[in-house]
């Protein structure tokens, strides 16, 4: 998830188990110990500068479930043997501490990138994928709990407002998992009355909501994808078919950057081969197409084999750039929640460039 969200995780975690007159410490030191995990990509980029290991060693062991206890602890231990507030409520501020670490894997493993809770075991990535790395609606409430905690402080009324936004933040992850449950089904016969019963699938939401979901399931071919709003579709899902060099990508399985990749994101990759000979491979989780968040370089063609070269991660190009460009994206998104007959994203994606153009030129409104 974000960093503000992990943030008041953190802080309303802290300050809801702290006693009440440590409060606004709790809430700095939950803010901090929140934000912790992810400072994993400073020593990760002192190690190595290819894109496919950053990509990969992120959220690995910094949010390992084997890993964080014992950092947990050991921070214990050292305030503890300063004194202070930890000294003085020894329980309550280990307890503060541990869960103020170990939620931020947690919470992460309902994104789509894939936390790797078990290093260093090697299954695959943890991706519940059900809510969208940015949902407004799930950070509001512990942003409200911890603004109203700092503000009222050691009042009883600062611990029901942690408590409040814990229950409706965790609540929330709750309906995600449901909404995502009913959009799987859907998803499944969808597929099966394709003859498609056994396609490897993935589904997530679109961004910031958890009412409009995207699927994705890979083919003999390529690819296929589809919207699904919860609120206005019933029935059977449209897909559209997208082509994939899958000869190539099983050609090149043994080069260390496709294993790798394919073991991060599970084999949800796009493989395409360039007209220099070059073989990149995106990552079909995180972006819309034909845009992708993640894509890489990862061998070239010689001599009729693929050989691996230093992978090159290329430019994210946004589907839509710019204030206009969003503002055409939220309102497309918007209107395809509450109406099915609405234009798939995918049409809105393409002609957003030129609706942008049309904009910027003399004399439009």
């Amino acid at each position: 998830m974000d960093s503000l969200s992990q943030i008041v995780l953190g802080g309303a975690i802290a300050a809801a188990i702290a006693p009440a007159a440590h409060r606004r410490a709790a809430l700095l030191a939950g803010a901090a110990l929140g934000t912790l995990p992810d400072l994993d990509s400073l020593p990760i980029a002192l190690l190595t500068d290819d894109p496919v290991a950053l990509m990969t060693m992120h959220r690995s062991f910094s949010h390992s479930l084997f890993v964080l206890p014992w950092i947990g602890w050991l921070i214990w231990w050292l305030c503890r043997r300063r004194g202070g507030r930890v000294a003085q409520a020894p329980v309550r501020w280990f307890w503060a501490i541990q869960l103020a670490l170990i939620t931020h894997p947690l919470l992460d493993a309902f994104t789509v990138y894939g936390t790797q809770l078990w290093w260093p075991l090697r299954p695959h990535p943890t991706m519940w994928s059900s809510v969208f790395i940015i949902d407004p609606l799930y950070t509001i409430w512990l942003l409200l709990a911890c603004l109203l905690a700092w503000w009222w402080r050691d009042r009883a009324s600062a611990q029901r407002a942690l408590l409040a936004g814990l229950v409706l933040s965790s609540a929330y992850l709750g309906w995600s998992l449901l909404a995502k449950a009913q959009v799987d089904r859907v998803a499944e016969r969808s597929l099966a009355a394709m003859g498609l019963g056994d396609a490897h699938y993935f589904s997530v939401p679109m961004p910031f909501n958890t009412l409009l979901w995207r699927v994705v399931a890979m083919t003999p071919s390529g690819y296929a994808e589809a919207e699904y709003s919860i609120v206005s579709d019933r029935g059977a899902m449209t897909f559209r078919g997208y082509p994939s060099n899958v000869q190539a990508l099983a050609e090149a399985r043994a080069i260390p950057a496709v294993q790798r990749l394919r073991w991060f994101n599970r084999g949800f990759m796009r493989a395409r081969v360039r007209d220099d000979g070059t073989l990149v491979l995106s990552d079909l989780r995180m972006g819309l197409e034909p845009d992708y968040t993640f894509s890489f370089e990862v061998a070239h063609r010689r001599d009729g084999h693929w050989q691996a070269i230093p992978p090159v991660q290329q430019p994210w190009h946004a589907p839509v750039s710019g204030g206009s460009g969003l503002r055409i994206l939220l309102a497309a998104m918007w209107q395809r929640i509450w109406h099915t007959d609405a234009r798939p994203l995918r049409s809105v994606i393409v002609e957003a460039p030129a609706a942008q153009e049309e904009a910027r030129a003399p004399g439009a409104p």
